[in-house]
């Protein structure tokens, strides 16, 4: 069993956010890993992360502070953004003293919806990270995909909007299912909603609060793939080119992106990976995927250090 704290980094609209921190053996001080969990912005929290690869983490010498935010549609993206933020400067506030962080020494890693805050992350930390590493992230939530009905998501039985709105409430959240103890909702209820979203084309709209075909201008500040300027961190993308939910094409568009803007970086294409590929540790491929993103982070929380 892994040593777990938790502490709440921030309140916003008397919705305590929490983040929980796993630290390695050894007085430190640490590199950190602030691991943002998926779930398309509207379910999930941040106990999701896969034990086997907190594990890796940890024995790799890093401290790993899992963190959740508020969740829509209780909360659009304009501030769920600056909950990660805030999380981010907590982890480097608080990190040196309370759990022995170099501060200096700070990546990001996410998931899904996670991998995409990661990228959006990348655009406004402020002092920049060390690294980011998006496991089937996006970058750009006004396309197509996004705001056209899935034909993966239609084959599914159709969700009314009365099912859906019928989940999800006005009250803001952090985390679904939370854990305050009470009897909640399933996540496969909550994520109805999604499903909703999805097969009508309307997650950016219920998401973001903007409508992609007619406010687009309104929704480019929350996407990576128009953002990358000179200062974006040093980027691993992890993509498997067999996603249902998230094109692949959408993390060659961002290692475009990144090139273009001289921005140290790979992509890592899963062959036949589906979405959440990560999961099957066991499969040799995961297995060298997850050496890869060792490396790029010793790589590059290293030359800091050494600077």
């Amino acid at each position: 069993m892994v040593d777990r704290t938790t502490h709440v980094f921030k309140s916003a609209e008397q919705c305590l956010l929490r983040a929980d921190v796993y630290a390695p053996p050894g007085p430190g001080p640490h590199p950190a890993i602030v691991w943002i969990h998926g779930g398309a912005l509207i379910v999930g929290n941040r106990r999701d992360i896969h034990p086997g690869q907190l594990r890796c983490y940890l024995e790799a010498g890093f401290v790993v502070v899992t963190i959740d935010y508020r969740l829509a549609p209780e909360t659009r993206l304009p501030q769920i953004l600056p909950d990660v933020l805030d999380a981010i400067a907590w982890v480097r506030a608080e990190g040196p003293r309370q759990f022995a962080v170099d501060p200096d020494r700070i990546a990001v890693i996410g998931h899904s919806a996670g991998g995409y805050l990661t990228l959006l992350v990348g655009c406004y930390a402020d002092p920049p990270l060390q690294a980011l590493v998006p496991f089937y992230g996006y970058g750009d939530i006004a396309g197509n995909w996004y705001s056209q009905p899935s034909p993966f998501y239609c084959r599914q039985p159709l969700v009314s909007e009365a099912a859906a709105r019928a989940v999800v409430g006005t009250t803001p959240l952090a985390g679904w299912p939370p854990d305050d103890g009470v009897d909640h909702q399933s996540r496969a209820n909550r994520s109805l909603f999604y499903l909703y979203c999805r097969q009508q084309g309307v997650w950016a709209r219920e998401v973001a609060g903007h409508d992609p075909v007619r406010e687009r201008d309104a929704l480019l500040p929350y996407c990576p793939l128009w953002q990358v300027e000179a200062n974006f961190q040093p980027t691993l993308l992890l993509h498997g080119d067999a996603d249902d939910d998230v094109p692949y094409e959408q993390s060659v568009l961002m290692a475009a992106a990144l090139a273009e803007a001289g921005i140290p970086h790979r992509l890592l294409t899963i062959p036949r990976g589906e979405h959440m590929f990560d999961l099957r540790l066991d499969d040799p491929v995961v297995e060298a995927a997850f050496a890869e993103v060792l490396a790029f982070l010793a790589e590059h929380m290293s030359s800091t250090q050494e600077s």
